[in-house]
């Protein structure tokens, strides 16, 4: 019992290194890079080196996600982080065998998620896909109110530019798309705007209006919506690392209150007396 104790204890501390976690960060980059080469048709001379490479790879994939459940003292709590989960499905979707011509596609496909652990791995990454996640579901009502905007312009523009040019104002989805244009600023001035002004010069309003509230009001929304969940992420990474402002003021306020409650302990003395 104690071997397995101090074996714990060993791979804990392993898992705990700086060094060994670059080295991590230093093998996921790696096969980021594998994955990459072998889209070049000039690497199919190191096929066998590739595939050797990428084996090597994926055992260690496996020996790092063994390394970490064993440092846990339990199984379950390995499996309680979500993150850690993530790892664990990247790791067993590496194992898939990349030589059998029938997984070779979906072989590869996972292996390219295996740069995601990255994010795993960092925690200033962790709390950006944790702002993002945590951000989408308020985005969605944003991104609803541009629907509905969109829609009504689109249903405008077919009805009033439908003889300009069928091609972009034919019916209401064709004019979504030409509007969808309008938002990128992907060439809508000469592909757009002026054909439409030459048989309606006071479209410019029309154009206009539009890129003022996609373009100014709702991406604004979009950023500040990131910007509050982001500042809010922070400062819960700050209490759980300790650091940062907002642990201050935590560690702060604990002390006012353990101040606060040795006088009441000594009011009470010096009521009694």
């Amino acid at each position: 019992m104690e071997s397995m104790v101090i074996w714990r204890e060993r791979l804990e501390a392993l898992r705990a290194n700086k060094w060994f976690e670059a080295f991590v960060i230093f093998v996921i980059v790696m096969s980021a890079l594998l994955i990459g080469a072998r889209t070049y048709d000039e690497t199919s001379r190191y096929e066998q080196m590739l595939r050797w490479l990428d084996h090597g790879i994926t055992l260690f994939f496996l020996a790092e996600i063994l390394i970490r459940m064993a440092a846990e003292r339990r199984l379950r709590d390995f499996f309680r982080n979500g993150w850690n989960v993530f790892d664990f499905v990247i790791v067993v979707a590496s194992l898939i065998p990349i030589d059998d011509s029938e997984m070779v596609l979906l072989a590869r496909l996972l292996r390219v998620f295996r740069v995601l652990r990255l994010v795993s791995l960092i925690p200033e990454l962790r709390v950006l896909m944790g702002a993002l996640l945590k951000a989408i579901p308020r985005m969605g009502y944003v991104v609803l109110l541009m629907f509905i905007i969109f829609y009504i312009y689109g249903a405008v523009g077919s009805f009033l530019f439908h003889e300009v040019d069928a091609g972009l104002w034919g019916n209401i989805s064709i004019a979504m798309l030409t509007l969808f244009q309008v938002a990128t600023f992907e060439s809508w001035a000469t592909a757009v705007l002026y054909p439409t002004m030459e048989h309606y010069p006071w479209a410019w309003i029309y154009f206009l209006s539009f890129i003022f509230l996609n373009a100014f009001v709702f991406l604004n929304m979009m950023i500040g919506i990131v910007l509050e969940v982001m500042q809010k992420e922070n400062a819960q990474f700050e209490l759980e690392t300790g650091t940062g402002e907002a642990a201050e003021m935590a560690a702060l306020r604990r002390e006012v209150s353990g101040l606060t409650e040795q006088l009441s302990r000594i009011e009470q003395k010096l009521d009694r007396r």
